[in-house]
């Protein structure tokens, strides 16, 4: 893409999809932290946490093995909005049956787990088609403005969530998650997006699924990446997955005259200021030239402040260790997902991304079966002291192997995307300004 003219109204089109996206991003949010919080606070079980990790994610990677196919092969737009339209659908129904006075653990972990299959649609699906409307040139900007956005909403949706649960119900935050995914699903309908066109005649479902899976397994520095993101999501995102639990057992009881959903409030919007303020020095700036090296600093980072936060005896030091890793987090999602999005052919991105959800889906509900338990017979702060540890000794591990030091010296070159490495694109691009094939 980097050798074609930008479309004359990509920016608009881009502003649209991440206007649509932010909206419905924001319904998502309050329902991640209305069901957490539901169940921190009415079971505070290690076991039932993990569960929801594993109905929330599992599902996930699962799908996310066709779902990445389904991007390279069929309307990615129609893709999205048909996830979008399955998640409100399912979280109506949940609401429906909790205002009829049926409220069971399994009918939230039913809807977790449609929840999570639609996003093993949708994932690959949204990351593939960013690459279509931005100019290769402008993606790192970009994703750090997306990411900005969704900083922004995971710094607006804790407050609002705590509000709205504090004052109405959780059967409230499920219908406003209905609305903004009906907005979401409208104002994608209008975005225009141009039309991959494969020069070759079409392969079958399952040929096109083996080469995706051969391309991950021989590409070096995707394969090093993806292992990045299964170390990250399994020895940090799984553990903190259980600070709400460390904050309702061990700084249980009113502080500074908040209570209980106030300070779980807190500890997120520690977190999601942090993810703002970095997300706009990465918009503004661009980050460094070497993109592995920001993901190697940050995941080294992630271990020495898991051990912070497990070591913290005061609430607002905890808070402080909140705020720096969500600083870190997308000095490690954004030059990553750059990486693939320009390294990556735009006819196999469905298929990468699709991988890089089954990882992310597979490692998080293995942490969490593993830490989940662990927590209803030992200290949570235990638990993130090892695991902090455990991802400072294997991220140290996964650079000094050879394939990390050539990571490191691949990072350094720009590629664009439809120039892979093992040979030359087979992708034609329409003319931009054709409408006809601005479709995906």
């Amino acid at each position: 893409m980097s050798d074609i003219e930008p479309r004359p109204h990509w920016k608009r089109d881009v502003g649209v999809f991440l206007s649509g996206q932010t909206i419905s991003l924001f319904g998502s949010m309050l329902v991640q932290y209305a069901v957490m919080w539901h169940l921190t606070l009415e079971t505070k079980s290690g076991t039932v946490m993990a569960l929801a990790a594993l109905f929330g994610f599992l599902p996930q990677a699962v799908v996310s093995i066709f779902g990445g196919v389904w991007a390279d092969r069929l309307n990615r737009k129609a893709l999205i909005i048909a996830a979008d339209a399955a998640i409100a659908a399912s979280t109506l129904a949940l609401a429906l049956f909790m205002l009829s006075g049926v409220d069971s653990l399994w009918l939230i972990y039913l809807t977790l787990a449609i929840r999570s299959t639609s996003a093993g649609i949708q994932g690959p699906a949204v990351s593939a088609l960013m690459p279509q409307l931005v100019p290769t040139q402008h993606l790192m900007r970009v994703n750090g403005m997306l990411g900005t956005i969704q900083s922004a909403m995971a710094l607006i949706a804790p407050a609002a969530a705590g509000v709205l649960y504090a004052t109405a119900s959780i059967v409230t935050i499920f219908f406003v998650d209905v609305v903004t995914a009906v907005i979401g699903i409208a104002l994608l309908a209008t975005v225009a997006v141009p039309t991959i066109v494969r020069s070759e005649e079409r392969p079958g479902y399952f040929t096109d699924l083996v080469e995706g899976v051969k391309y991950v397994a021989t590409h070096r520095l995707i394969r090093w990446i993806l292992l990045l993101f299964g170390i990250i999501f399994l020895l940090t995102v799984a553990p903190s997955y259980l600070t709400p639990l460390m904050v309702v057992r061990s700084f249980g009881g009113e502080f500074f005259g908040l209570d209980e959903v106030a300070k779980l409030t807190i500890l997120e919007l520690s977190f999601s200021i942090g993810m703002l303020a970095a997300g706009i020095v990465i918009s503004i700036w661009g980050g460094f030239k070497n993109k592995v090296l920001m993901i190697v600093g940050s995941s080294i980072l992630f271990g020495l402040l898991s051990i912070g936060l497990g070591l913290s005896t005061n609430l607002w030091l905890f808070f402080a260790f909140m705020f720096v890793i969500g600083l870190a987090v997308p000095f490690f999602s954004t030059p990553a997902m750059t990486i693939l999005q320009t390294r990556v052919e735009p006819e196999r991105q469905g298929r990468v991304f699709g991988f890089v959800g089954i990882v992310m889906a597979v490692s998080m509900p293995i942490g969490m079966v593993v830490f989940g338990p662990l927590a209803d017979v030992m200290p949570v702060e235990t638990l993130l002291v090892i695991a902090g540890v455990l991802t400072f000794v294997v991220v140290g591990i996964a650079v000094l192997v050879p394939a990390g030091r050539e990571a490191i010296r691949e990072g350094r070159v720009e590629t664009p995307t439809g120039a892979p490495e093992d040979g030359a694109p087979d992708v034609v691009i329409p003319e931009p300004g054709n409408p006809d094939a601005a479709k995906s």
